[in-house]
């Protein structure tokens, strides 16, 4: 029965991941801005592993690109609110479909 349950927790993070399409533990924006600002520091630092600072790199470039096609998304809404066309304020709707029949 361990299995089973081993094998369901697995599978529901992984449709967790799949279903946002970002890791479980890193779900908005900040989160992940925050996690690529500490993996730039360990990078910085001159004691880590060359292999430790390769695997922080990696995992910064992700974040890096998804980050940038976040912020495109962002920018693409901005701009679409910022050029949609309002209604007169003065200009009432039309409710002819909704008017009462006698």
């Amino acid at each position: 029965m361990a299995k089973t349950a081993t094998k369901v927790t697995s599978t529901k993070s992984a449709s967790n991941k799949a279903a946002s399409g970002k890791p479980a533990g890193m779900k908005n924006f900040e989160e992940r801005l925050e996690r690529l600002e500490i993996l730039g520091e360990q990078i910085r630092k001159t004691d880590i592993p060359l292999d430790e600072a390769l695997k922080a790199f990696e995992e910064g470039i992700k974040l890096a690109r998804t980050l940038e096609k976040d912020l495109e998304k962002i920018d693409s809404r901005i701009e679409i609110l910022m050029n949609s066309v309002e209604a007169p304020a003065d200009d009432s709707p039309e409710l002819e479909l909704f008017a009462m029949e006698d």
